[in-house]
């Protein structure tokens, strides 16, 4: 007996009958698949959300909630910054590394300030003051943050402006974020079916899309889209079989996901034809704290930094990975990154925003912490030696650390080993013992509109995807906000492409 495959397309003229009807499709209900079917149901179609979930959210609710914005939005005049388009662009092309989507970051930046307005008439809510220090999220409401604009080497290609817009709420924001998306969503009309898995696209003879089929309860159901299916379903962190044919280094690590990012989107429409790009990139959040890492000095497991540590923590995770070769697994001394700081530094970080960092290792002397942490021999002790002389100079030569944060280190020392973890307030999970947590950035190959595209680069005609699902801005690069930024950005572009296709 023949067993279909999960993921190969329905022939319409196999479909006997249709369980639902609607204008638009749209498959995936975070941050992505919210404003797509806002936009598709203000643009006058009858809408349908499905989510695998029992609820609205995904990745997007469990997120820290920065949208990347610039170009001069309200908030950063309000915060005494000046800003461009161009500048917003500059910036991404080099943040987003070596193939990073020129186009899109153009539209994108061209489109910032107007998409911070329609994120406030959606409900979202942004306070117009500033964090300026180096954080994964800040820990008051603070509307405005950095995210790397004003560190090497980024300072040399744009003037820094702060772009990370962080909705007004302490701590994780996400939540605030898909709360007000969720409900303009519906507001405008669109409908909701839960705990509803869809498992394979419909195409007619032409190869166009013309629904899906999906599971609920153990029954299956034919769902009809007259005009088009929008793919919002996440990227494919929770398979490990496909992280191991395209982004092995992923493997092993804590996954960004709500558990829900098992690639089934990206595999439905690559039945079909579709295209995917980059799917061996991925980002790398590290264990460590910002504002220790900044205060002090980061080295990998010969003892030498690689890094200027004031910059966005996410290409601190990414050099560690992929420049230092660690590989999937976080076992062993060929694996270590460490934070070295002194009492100082440590100190000048409230307690509160360590969230319960420890040092791992305490001494005197640098040879001492050396011995203590397994480190080579003379390898620690020259790599501070060197960073002190950097900072009593008032000049890193090595990585252009900004000279804000560049002090000299003065015993007693400590060394934080990154394995270690570190410990969230309680609503937010508790990842001690994880050295990193990763998603991928690959997905589908999309146009600017959102529609997804064949092998020769041409619109499959019905299909449409945006968030993780589809590889948007990104390169090999990441910056926080970009994945919540170009999700909403272009999945509203691919709610009102769907709502207009016939």
């Amino acid at each position: 007996m023949t067993v279909r495959n999960p993921v190969t397309p329905r022939a319409a003229g196999e479909v006997s009958h249709y369980d639902i009807e609607t204008d638009v499709l749209v498959v995936g209900y975070g941050a992505a698949g919210a404003s797509a079917a806002y936009e598709a149901a203000h643009a006058g179609a009858q809408v349908l959300v499905v989510d695998r979930a029992g609820g609205a959210g995904g990745a997007s609710a469990m997120s820290g909630g920065e949208i990347y914005l610039g170009g001069g939005t309200p908030i950063q005049t309000a915060c005494g910054f000046e800003d461009t388009p161009e500048a917003m662009a500059a910036f991404l092309k080099a943040a987003l590394g070596s193939g990073a989507d020129a186009a899109k970051i153009g539209e994108y930046c061209a489109g910032s300030v107007e998409h911070f307005h329609w994120l406030c008439d959606r409900g979202v809510p942004f306070k117009p003051t500033m964090w300026d220090a180096p954080t994964w999220v800040p820990p008051t409401d603070d509307g405005l943050m950095w995210l790397g604009e004003n560190s090497w080497p980024f300072t040399e290609s744009a003037a820094p402006a702060p772009r990370g817009h962080r909705p007004t709420a302490n701590d994780f924001g996400g939540k605030l974020l898909m709360e007000c998306l969720s409900s303009a969503a519906e507001s405008a009309g669109a409908e909701t079916l839960f705990d509803t898995y869809v498992t394979a696209l419909i195409a007619d003879e032409a190869g166009a899309v013309v629904g899906a089929v999906a599971r609920r309860y153990g029954r299956e159901l034919a769902i009809r889209a007259r005009r088009g299916v929008v793919l919002t379903t996440g990227g494919f962190v929770d398979n490990d079989a496909m992280l191991e044919a395209h982004a092995p280094e992923l493997l092993g690590h804590t996954k960004v996901s709500a558990g829900t990012d098992d690639g089934s989107g990206i595999r439905m429409a690559q039945a079909l034809g579709a295209a995917v790009r980059h799917m061996s990139a991925g980002q790398v959040g590290m264990s460590l704290i910002p504002g220790l890492a900044a205060r002090g000095m980061v080295v990998n497991a010969v003892g030498r930094r690689f890094i200027n540590e004031d910059t966005y923590p996410g290409r601190i995770g990414q050099a560690a990975l992929y420049r230092n070769n660690m590989g999937g697994s976080w076992a062993g001394d060929d694996t270590a990154v460490w934070v070295i700081v002194d009492e100082e530094g440590f100190e000048d970080v409230p307690e509160p925003q360590r969230w319960g960092v420890q040092p791992t290792h305490v001494a005197e002397t640098p040879s001492e912490l050396e011995q203590s942490t397994g480190l080579p021999v003379g390898s620690l002790t020259a790599s501070i030696a060197r960073y002190n002389e950097f900072a009593t100079a008032g000049a890193d030569l090595d990585h252009h650390k900004s000279p804000r944060w560049l002090r000299p280190l003065t015993p007693p020392l400590a060394a934080i080993d990154v394995k270690a973890g570190v410990r969230p307030p309680a609503e937010s999970g508790d990842r001690r013992g994880t050295g990193a947590s990763v998603f991928t950035l690959g997905g589908l190959h999309t146009d600017l509109d959102g529609h997804v595209l064949d092998q020769d680069g041409l619109p499959i005609p019905g299909l449409f995807a945006a968030g993780r699902a589809a590889n948007g801005l990104h390169g090999f690069g990441y910056i926080s906000g970009t994945s919540l930024g170009d999700g909403t950005f272009f999945g509203r572009r691919a709610g009102t492409a769907a709502a207009r296709h016939t």
